[in-house]
């Protein structure tokens, strides 16, 4: 079986869900994968076959979508030519993480496919949606990247086709400890942003993780980290507490692991306003935005005591096995 696997890029969850699946889908047969998108920070190990700047999205300096300079971005004339010679055609099945050149493709070629991934989940109304739902952020969702069939991910089983979370498996086995420190991923915050805000929590330790930074250092209480798998799954596994953005596989695994979660979405990101949804619905605190005038919640949140809630992890082989079979 040939198999053709589109990775969204336009954040790290996409290409960490990737590596989990890869072993189990070369079980099935040969697989491509084509990675679109400029986002994502995160070092990959993947057979990308096809590459491509895709469609990406770009943020303001302190937790907010950049709607103009995304729009700007965007090359029409390109990603049309790029879906036309995109060869589907010659593979038996197509798998698709929510990838917009993907999808256009498989339509002008009437080649079915498989929407693989989070986002699939929203094609079901049981999803969870914020108090005030979106029209365009709820288009987007349902037309960005079409697909014959969508089977979906989230936090828990919402429908017939919306499965649990892909958990790495480095945290399958592991006995998670608290030594004490606060996690940090917030890829839409810059540094100048919220660094006063973490030295105000001195003597609690930080480990910030941020795009740009080569080798671990220290300046008081914070320790920067660049975006790397090892360092921040041995962060997660060992911290007291998480505060990240509204995405979906690190909120999942900080529920997998137990650990006490803060959520903050991005402005203007409809999919993380949902996310975060669900997890208010889980007893997960969020926080609209992270600034002077908000400190005092983020504050209160760290000194509260653990929240409770859970998630299973996917079961991949029988996962993969209802996408096939459809």
């Amino acid at each position: 079986m040939k198999i053709f696997y589109a990775v969204q890029a336009t954040g790290n969850g996409h290409i960490s869900r990737a590596h989990q699946l890869l072993p189990y889908l070369r079980e099935m047969g040969e697989v491509d994968i084509f990675l679109s998108g400029s986002n994502a920070s995160l070092p990959y190990e993947l057979p990308v076959k096809y590459r491509s700047e895709g469609l990406s999205l770009f943020y303001s300096e302190c937790g907010d979508l950049d709607y103009w300079k995304t729009i700007k971005s965007i090359r029409y004339m390109r990603v049309l030519k790029e879906a036309r010679d995109l060869p589907v055609e010659k593979y038996d099945v197509i798998i698709n993480d929510f990838e917009h050149i993907t999808a256009r493709a498989c339509r002008i070629k009437k080649i079915p496919s498989v929407q693989f991934g989070h986002q699939a989940s929203f094609m079901s109304k049981n999803t969870p949606r914020p108090d005030k739902k979106s029209f365009i952020g709820e288009f987007l969702l349902k037309h960005y990247a079409p697909a014959s069939k969508y089977v979906g991910l989230h936090f828990e089983s919402y429908d017939s086709f919306v499965f649990p979370p892909i958990i790495k498996k480095e945290f399958l086995s592991v006995t998670p400890k608290d030594q004490g420190h606060l996690t940090v991923y917030l890829p839409a915050y810059d540094y100048d942003c919220v660094k006063k805000i973490f030295n105000d929590i001195s003597p609690v330790k930080v480990h910030w993780f941020l795009p740009g930074i080569t080798h671990p250092y220290e300046e008081g209480n914070i320790t920067f980290f660049p975006v790397s798998q090892q360092y921040f799954n041995d962060s997660i596994i060992h911290c007291q507490a998480l505060l990240t953005g509204g995405g979906f596989e690190t909120p999942a695994e900080a529920l997998y692991l137990r650990k006490k979660l803060m959520v903050i979405p991005i402005n203007g990101q409809y999919e993380q306003q949902c996310n975060a949804a669900a997890l208010e619905k889980r007893g997960v605190a969020r926080l609209s935005a992270l600034n002077e005038k908000t400190k005092q919640v983020f504050f209160d949140w760290l000194r509260a005591p653990q929240q409770t809630g859970t998630v299973e992890a996917n079961d991949i082989k029988k996962t993969l096995e209802y996408l096939m079979l459809g």
